[in-house]
């Protein structure tokens, strides 16, 4: 009751804004191409995290002779990518990673129409859309080891006279709060005040003292139900991972909800490449972009795999392996 945030606490609260938020970032356009081996995106992958340049989308593909001609979209999280001594820096760490294997490596400018034109096809084939957002396919995955325990939702309009208390008990996962946090923004609800605790390794508690934009508690029903429906499905099921036939070989999807601001979710190119790269399992083409499934807008991941000889893992181990790394779990 002493830590409960009082009524006055929100006057001086300012909400996300869309008019307000920052000016996008400039994309850079990073062309390269080497020579082919196990583990290679993985490495570029991880050179870019290092330098803190964000890949907002990727075309990646092999030639019969070998080589890998790679384009990613990116943007820099210093701002100074249009300078020359930050592209060197870059050309040197991509340089020092992949050796001989390098042939060339250029960074550019692009404008936002060849952005929108590196985006491919605007619709999914139907048979991806039904194996992964389909009603009956999600809810057979909530009870497999591709979802997280069901989260526990209660809320409480009478702790606080000027906040809705919102408790949730469920499985720690990698991004847990960034889930929470973005599902709240998307419905333009302020968390005035918060608490974490983990109960066990894999066990938390969170509870949230949270108002709607005009300062006042939540007190439609409607408005919490659909709230508690959306988190309990978030926090279950985050991503969505897929391994279909295309053709003789297996394409590896995995797709994440992008946030009302434009925003997609950190680091899932990184760690699809690790879990791949674990399984010493090669990418053979991968691509990066978003479409507008129902109501929301999805960033899909599509990895075309080299299984070479087939005596690799089984493709259920393949999914789950990559589910494993993104939620963080050994």
């Amino acid at each position: 009751m002493g830590a409960c945030p009082s009524c006055s606490s929100a006057s001086g609260i300012s909400y996300y804004r869309a008019e307000l938020s920052p000016r996008p970032p400039e994309v850079f356009l990073l062309t390269f191409c080497c020579n082919d081996r196990r583990g290679l995106l993985h490495d570029v992958t991880a050179v870019l995290s290092e330098l803190e340049l964000t890949i907002k989308k990727v075309k990646v593909s092999t030639t019969p002779d070998g080589k890998v001609m790679d384009l990613f979209f990116i943007t820099d999280t210093r701002e100074l990518l249009h300078t020359k001594k930050r592209q060197e820096d870059t050309h040197y760490q991509l340089k020092s990673v992949l050796g001989d294997a390098m042939i060339s490596c250029d960074i550019e400018m692009v404008g936002s129409e060849i952005t929108e034109c590196s985006q491919g096809p605007s619709f999914l084939p139907q048979e991806i859309v039904e194996d992964m957002f389909s009603f009956e396919i999600l809810h057979e995955q909530l009870s497999t080891s591709l979802a997280c325990n069901k989260a526990i939702i209660t809320v409480d309009n009478l702790m606080s006279p000027g906040h809705t208390l919102i408790k949730i008990a469920c499985q720690d996962h990698k991004g847990l709060l960034y889930d929470i946090m973005r599902t709240l923004k998307d419905y333009n609800i302020q968390i005035s005040y918060g608490r974490f605790a983990a109960k066990t390794k894999t066990e938390c508690e969170l509870d949230l003292f949270i108002m709607q934009a005009d300062g006042k508690k939540i007190v439609d029903h409607s408005k919490l139900n659909g709230l508690c429906s959306r988190l309990q499905m978030e926090l279950c099921r985050p991503l969505r991972v897929s391994l279909m036939n295309r053709g003789p070989d297996a394409e590896l999807l995995v797709a994440n909800p992008v946030e009302l601001s434009g925003k997609g979710r950190p680091i899932v190119f990184y760690d699809i490449t690790l879990a791949l790269k674990m399984l010493n399992i090669g990418i053979f083409s991968a691509e990066v972009g978003r479409y507008q499934i129902g109501d929301r807008e999805w960033e899909i991941y599509r990895v075309l795999l080299d299984e070479g000889n087939g005596s690799g893992p089984s493709r259920n181990k393949i999914v789950e392996a990559v589910w494993n790394m993104l939620m963080g779990w050994e």
